[in-house]
C-alpha cells in the first residue's frame, strides 16, 4: 500500500536511507532534512501493518515544470516485489497531477531508471536550482551519482 508519509514515518524513513547511504547506494539525508521535506514523501507498507516502511520515495518539485525523484530505497527483504516500481509510478502520477513536465533523478543506478524511459544526461544540463542540495553534500564538488532525465507524457 502506498500512501503519503506522516511525521510518525520520518525514523523509519531516516533509518531505511541511512542504512543504503551506508552501504554507498545512495546519498542518505540528515532527519532534519526529512522533517523539512516531509510532504515530498510517499511511503509502502504493509496492507497488514501500514505503521512499518516497506519503501519510500520523495518527489521534489524544482520548478514550475520540473520535479525530482529521490530518496528512493526499498528494505532488502523485499526485492523481487516490485516495490520500487510502484514508488517510481506513484511519483509519476502526483507529478502529473501537479502538471510537471520533466522528471529527473541523480541516482546510482541507472540500469533501474532506464526501465523507466529515463535517459542519462550532463549533471550541467540541469538547472542551476538543484545545484543548492549539492553544495551541502559530502561530495560535492566530485558528484559520482548519474544525472537522467524523463519527459513526461
Amino acid at each position: 500500500m502506498i500512501r503519503k508519509a506522516t511525521i510518525d514515518d520520518v525514523k523509519s524513513i531516516h533509518a531505511l536511507l541511512k542504512f543504503y547511504g551506508d552501504r554507498g547506494d545512495l546519498l542518505a539525508r540528515p532527519l532534519s532534512r526529512l522533517y523539512d521535506h516531509l510532504r515530498d514523501f510517499s511511503v509502502f507498507t504493509d496492507i497488514q501493518n501500514t505503521k512499518e516502511i516497506i519503501g519510500c520515495c520523495a518527489l521534489q518539485f524544482c520548478w514550475e515544470d520540473l520535479a525530482e525523484i529521490r530518496s528512493l530505497a526499498v528494505r532488502d527483504e523485499a526485492f523481487g516485489r516490485s516495490i520500487g516500481r510502484q514508488l517510481v509510478e506513484n511519483a509519476f502520477d502526483e507529478a502529473r497531477q501537479f502538471k510537471i513536465k520533466s522528471l529527473f533523478t541523480l541516482t546510482y543506478k541507472p540500469d533501474f531508471f532506464e526501465k523507466f524511459g529515463f535517459i542519462k544526461i550532463d549533471k550541467a544540463d540541469l538547472p542551476i536550482k538543484i545545484w543548492s542540495d549539492c553544495i551541502q553534500c559530502v561530495k560535492f564538488p566530485d558528484c559520482d551519482e548519474t544525472a537522467m532525465l524523463k519527459p513526461l507524457e
